[in-house]
């Protein structure tokens, strides 16, 4: 199970996330790509960080949305779901060809991630998006109960999908992520680390009232934006590495 995490947030004079500290523990880099944080010069500096460490980089594009870091849905055309995501994808593939560097997937940010994930229109015009840019590039999606069904959605687009899972987050009873608006939604260090075991030893998560949820997962989700995150990556890539 690869470990993948979103940097390249900070933007300006602001600097956020643990990037350095937490590259050196990761598979996979989500760079934000401009729209809800991250700018050209951080980009590179991001890359040249995962080209240092031998990461995987993934486009993070969001919503335009700096000033509420991409955590707030817009209503959008067909055209500007696809040209929004197809612009931020060029945006980092072209920064990463200059630096030697190849972006080999998508995973969109914040409430672009969760509309795609709850809108069967977000979904399918962010699927054709990735699936018409100009060489292949998998979606990462949220492994949920109807998986299937999005990895057949995607197969009518010759779409390459991979399914992650979140270490830190608390799951709904419909397999989506508990709204960070509701108590728990984010796990203390103790619960994260067993729902990573759960994940790797049964291929479940338990959810917010206790149901096990099968999840069929490829990628895990991880967050370095302060020291004890890094730590608790720390934590999971030694559990991850003892499988």
């Amino acid at each position: 199970m690869k470990l993948n995490c979103d940097l390249g947030e900070s933007y300006g004079s602001w600097k956020m996330g643990l990037d350095s500290e937490a590259m050196s523990h990761i598979d996979q880099a989500n760079i934000a790509c401009g729209f809800h944080a991250g700018d050209p010069q951080w980009m590179i500096k991001t890359l040249l960080l995962a080209k240092q460490h031998n990461v995987e980089i993934g486009a993070h594009p969001g919503y335009p949305d700096l000033v509420g870091f991409g955590r707030r849905s817009m209503k959008c055309s067909a055209e500007e779901v696809q040209s929004l995501v197809q612009y931020q994808m060029s945006a980092l593939d072209g920064m990463a060809r200059c630096q030697g560097l190849e972006m080999t997937y998508i995973k969109p940010h914040g409430a672009l991630y969760n509309d795609m994930m709850a809108d069967a229109f977000v979904r399918e015009n962010i699927m054709k998006a990735v699936a018409n840019y100009y060489r292949p590039v998998r979606l990462v999606l949220q492994a949920t109960p109807s998986s299937a069904q999005h990895k057949e959605e995607a197969e009518k687009f010759g779409l390459e999908v991979a399914f992650e899972a979140f270490a830190d987050r608390c799951y709904d009873d419909d397999g989506r992520l508990l709204a960070r608006s509701k108590a728990g939604a984010v796990h203390t260090k103790e619960k994260m680390l067993a729902q990573v075991k759960q994940l790797m030893e049964q291929g479940t998560v338990t959810t917010v009232s206790g149901i096990e949820l099968a999840l069929q997962v490829d990628t895990l989700c991880v967050h370095g934006d302060n020291e004890e995150g890094v730590r608790s990556i720390e934590a999971i890539k030694v559990m991850v590495a003892g499988q």
